[in-house]
């Protein structure tokens, strides 16, 4: 109940302050484990990219953000899990593995960072589709979240992992992170969802 509230107040906030709006929610599969990947532009995206979805998503965070008052609860809530300085260790690995495998959906930056060219993008995100299954929906977040101007964000057709799923070696992971990062750069590029 928490969740769906602040859910709710977040998504009128973000409706007035951005006229923030989703493309292609109809994409997500209403069961299952589902990873949604989307580009890295702001400290608030981890909040774009879920409140819209019917579905709870849940994402890694930076700790430090959880000691911030008021914004840690709210992430908290939200569906965000901790994730120590330094990098991704065992237990974030295992908690992502976790939540996809029990058929819920996780979000993730496969850039690692803010504003990182796809090029730096990291393999996580393909390693955990490949090691859970998971559905994954490619998603793009459009816009600067300047006051009072448009940001949206567009949920892409599923990206088809089933080439990589044999072999897991870093380059396979690299071909299908770089299969991820361009469906996302594509609508980022067009404004459109991404078909099959």
């Amino acid at each position: 109940m928490i969740y769906v509230f602040c859910r709710a107040v977040v998504r009128a906030l973000f409706a007035v302050l951005y006229r923030f709006e989703s493309v292609g929610v109809h994409n997500i599969p209403s069961e299952g484990g589902v990873l949604i990947c989307a580009n890295h532009i702001s400290l608030r995206d981890p909040i774009s990219v879920g409140i819209h979805v019917k579905r709870q998503v849940k994402f890694m965070a930076k700790a430090e953000l959880f000691k911030i008052p008021v914004f840690g609860w709210l992430i908290r809530q939200l569906g965000a899990f901790p994730v120590k300085r330094g990098g991704v260790s065992k237990d974030s690995i295992k908690t992502s593995l976790k939540i996809l495998r029990q058929g819920e959906v996780m979000g993730i930056f496969p850039e690692g960072t803010r504003n990182s060219h796809s090029d730096a993008a990291k393999r996580g995100a393909a390693s955990f589709a490949l090691r859970s299954d998971a559905v994954v929906i490619p998603a793009a977040i459009v816009g600067d979240y300047k006051l009072f101007r448009k940001t949206k964000i567009i949920y892409g057709a599923p990206v088809d992992m089933s080439p990589f799923k044999e072999d897991k070696s870093p380059e396979t992971l690299d071909k299908a992170t770089a299969l991820i990062m361009k469906s996302i750069n594509e609508m980022r590029a067009t404004g459109k969802p991404t078909v099959n």
